[in-house]
């Protein structure tokens, strides 16, 4: 593994662990295996090093999506792909789940948020995205005509929860399990 490739992951699993505060560049340095001086030759800044870190994990994350991806399928199938798919990697990568959501709960994922939520923009692998599935959903009388932000709010709120409760360990999740949820966070969002 490189010294960037090393410094991107000890910043997801400290950030992960710590939040953005606890995190300082000497112990991200120290954790990666490399002299302090050394994070500045790839990242100007800290700012800089964490939208890296979440560029990188969110490529990830957009490659296991993109795998197998059913464009010629309905909506409620594209929908399915998505939520089977996010919780599966959430579940595999939990330093990366807890990194996503202290990236998606800062001032630096805000701004992210309102840009999925309310631009035209498509992934970066070019499938569709989950708003435009909404809207296509709804234009076609699947899905109930609610303000995007709610749609959101149930098809995400629900399998980041799910993933939460199994990471800590509360319900164990196995393919059955996870596939029973997408079908009742279908009947939640479905006309």
């Amino acid at each position: 593994m490189d010294k960037r490739t090393k410094i991107l992951k000890a910043a997801m699993e400290l950030i992960a662990e710590n939040g953005f505060h606890g995190s300082p560049m000497a112990t991200i340095a120290n954790r990666a295996g490399v002299g302090a001086g050394t994070i500045y030759r790839y990242f100007a800044d800290k700012d800089v090093l964490i939208n890296e870190t979440f560029k990188e994990v969110e490529g990830r994350l957009n490659g296991v999506l993109a795998e197998n991806y059913p464009a010629d399928r309905s909506v409620r199938e594209r929908l399915y792909h998505y939520y089977i798919g996010l919780i599966g990697f959430f579940i595999e990568n939990p330093m990366e789940f807890k990194f996503l959501g202290q990236y998606y709960d800062s001032p630096y994922g805000v701004a992210l948020r309102r840009e999925k939520i309310f631009s035209q923009s498509s992934n970066d692998y070019g499938s569709e995205t989950i708003k435009s599935l909404f809207e296509q959903g709804i234009a076609a009388g699947e899905i109930k005509d609610l303000p995007i932000v709610i749609l959101f709010a149930l098809f995400i709120g629900s399998l980041i929860s799910v993933s939460r409760d199994h990471i800590f360990g509360f319900i164990q999740l196995d393919r059955r399990l996870a596939e029973q949820t997408a079908d009742a966070c279908w009947d939640a969002i479905k006309r």
